[in-house]
């Protein structure tokens, strides 16, 4: 899942509201660069579709759940390209390995 709760300027600016809005967020660590993520039970990619990433965007993995912390060592972005990146993991039948993620870049 992901979040685009934030406000963005627009292309010609914005008023100095605005301006101030969108950088004092920024100032308080709200980039809205942050989703969710569940792996895919019983295969061993999950696909995640995100506006914000291209190839050589950074993903950062963050388990949410107690199996999700026992698969983050075998769990990583195995291919990025525009819009999209893929995780290889371990496959079992868990349905609950839940990550939050942060996309850079």
């Amino acid at each position: 899942m992901t979040d685009f709760n934030f406000r963005k300027l627009p292309l010609a600016g914005g008023s100095p509201r605005e301006i101030s809005e969108v950088v004092n967020n920024l100032v308080d660590g709200k980039t809205n660069a942050k989703g969710s993520v569940t792996l895919t039970a019983s295969t061993t990619t999950t696909d995640v579709s995100d506006l914000r990433v291209g190839e050589d965007t950074v993903i950062l993995l963050m388990p949410s759940t107690s199996n999700a912390a026992a698969a983050w060592a075998t769990t990583f972005v195995s291919s990025r390209g525009k819009q999209t990146f893929t995780l290889t993991h371990a496959s079992n039948g868990q349905t609950d390995k839940i990550f939050k993620y942060v996309a850079i870049g």
